[in-house]
């Protein structure tokens, strides 16, 4: 048995925009549901949902059946969860909070088995289909998709550095913690917010990298991949659910 190849991480270095969906509901029917509708990605949402090991275990099992690509969103930069993560299988993580070139260097080393980083090996698990796998372990470079979050003002301000680090495949901007850090607590949409963001994409493109975003906001989103976003979050899971269940109760209650 070979170890699959990661076409998410091929189709970011080719610059074919992915469209994505995060899924901060921690049900494994949700995540099937939705892996089937033709996103590229799905986002496994631990930082902000309520996830653990067990949950993003049957979320990414779940997953596997879809055409959608799950991408684990692990709370912290800690490469103890990193390793865990991996070890269930995960093939692309997003670390939030990155601050600096240090902070990605070290995700990028928490993915990395000696002498090239600090993951600690483990060889009859999920990852490796239960040892199954036998060029895991020559692959698990090649196949490994590192995105790293910058969503201060400081960390904007360091962007080329964070997106030349190496084996950082994409620099993920978060809009919301963004808007927080310029004085425009959940503004996302604010054009202060939007000019900084798109600034950043450019500088993370002109730093041979690429950028991603979140926006349940079609015209931002739009206007994000043009501005270069090439893996590009559309909506988010509850929020679809809840604004169905609003508009169907609306419908009837006038």
């Amino acid at each position: 048995m070979h170890r699959p190849d990661n076409h998410f991480k091929r189709a970011l270095h080719a610059g074919r925009q992915q469209l994505g969906l995060w899924c901060s509901i921690p049900s494994p029917i949700t995540a099937e549901a939705v892996g089937a509708s033709g996103f590229d990605w799905l986002l496994i949402d631990a930082e902000h949902a309520p996830n653990d090991v067990p949950s993003i275990l049957a979320l990414l099992q779940a997953t596997s059946r879809g055409t959608a690509h799950p991408v684990v969103r692990v709370p912290w930069n800690d490469p103890v969860m990193i390793k865990r993560v991996l070890d269930l299988g995960a093939d692309t993580i997003l670390v939030p909070m990155v601050q600096n070139a240090e902070e990605a260097r070290a995700a990028v080393a928490a993915t990395r088995y000696p002498p090239n980083g600090v993951r600690g090996f483990a060889s009859n698990v999920r990852a490796t289909a239960f040892g199954r796998m036998g060029d895991y372990f020559t692959r698990h470079e090649q196949e490994m998709c590192v995105l790293v979050q910058v969503e201060t003002m400081e960390a904007l301000e360091q962007v080329e550095e964070i997106a030349a680090v190496e084996g950082v495949d994409g620099v993920f901007i978060g809009p919301g913690d963004l808007s927080a850090s310029m004085g425009y607590l959940n503004q996302t949409s604010h054009p202060k917010v939007v000019a900084e963001i798109e600034s950043a994409m450019l500088r993370i493109l002109s730093a041979g990298n690429r950028p991603g975003i979140l926006t349940s906001t079609p015209d931002l989103a739009r206007r994000y991949m043009a501005a270069g976003a090439v893996f590009t979050a559309v909506g988010i899971d509850v929020m679809l659910l809840v604004r169905a269940a609003d508009e169907l109760v609306r419908s009837y209650r006038e």
